[in-house]
């Protein structure tokens, strides 16, 4: 059952474990018994999240309105690609087909 928070006029703030169904409804004050209205105290939720979580949410958040792609990063692959970086210390070698390879790395290793 959730749990959401009212706002007495005389006693204050105050939270309550209710059906969903009756989260709209003004709630009884346990203190005065004075009916009062629901109040948005606290962004729901988010609080109790881990910061893996918040960073995930966050990072959807950005990209569903306009995702990065290869192209809108000018063919490069970002801040941290070492064969495209222009202060690369690795030494790239293009094919005639446009592929990248890498002489001095060794050669069972995995490239993007």
């Amino acid at each position: 059952m959730p749990t959401y928070e009212y706002e007495c006029e005389d006693c204050g703030a105050f939270t309550q474990m209710r059906p969903m169904s009756q989260c709209d409804l003004p709630s009884e004050c346990p203190q005065c018994g004075a009916m009062a209205p629901r109040a948005f105290l606290t962004a729901p939720y988010f609080a109790g999240m881990s910061a893996e979580r918040r960073l995930a949410f966050a990072t959807n958040e950005r990209s569903a309105h306009a995702p990065r792609t290869l192209a809108s990063l000018g063919g490069k692959h970002g801040a941290g690609c070492a064969c495209c970086s222009p202060t690369s210390s690795r030494k790239v070698k293009r094919g005639r087909n446009g592929a990248k390879s890498f002489p001095s790395t060794r050669p069972w290793m995995l490239s993007h």
